[in-house]
């Protein structure tokens, strides 16, 4: 028979193993090895692991909600940034049409300027040839 003094061993795998889920399944099973090694009635042994399932449960429900509780902070960070990106480029479109409606009237009201200075060029430029012209000779 075991001597109950023996110290079990550990075996630690620096390549990856298994992770997390590996070390949650072991220590269930390395659990329920040792109660049902030890030296209790079925009931006392039934009542005890019961008693570390429930521990159990309620320490991963526990890191369940923390990590939920986390992802959604680490969310609502993202949903954040994401809503002032897209409100800076909302006013970068903004001021870009603002600027383009501008440069339009700028434009166009030059283009009224060019055109007016056109037209007095051309009326000058008839007048002054109006003026130079010797009068028409009147038949008689």
């Amino acid at each position: 028979m075991r001597d109950r003094d023996d110290v079990p061993y550990i075996v630690i795998d620096r390549n990856g193993g298994g992770g997390f889920g590996s070390f949650v399944l072991g220590a269930l099973v390395g659990a329920g090895v040792a109660l049902l090694m030890a030296p209790r009635s079925g009931e006392e042994t039934q009542a005890e692991i019961r008693e570390r399932a429930e521990r159990l449960r309620l320490t991963a429900e526990d890191r369940v909600r923390d990590a939920q509780r986390r992802i959604e902070g680490r969310m609502e960070q993202a949903r954040e940034g994401l809503t002032s990106r897209i409100d800076d480029v909302k006013e970068a479109v903004d001021s870009g049409k603002q600027a383009a409606v501008e440069a339009r009237v700028s434009l166009e009201h030059r283009l009224e300027q060019s055109k007016a200075a056109y037209r007095a060029g051309i009326d000058a430029a008839r007048e002054a040839a109006e003026a130079e012209a010797p009068p028409e000779e009147v038949e008689a």
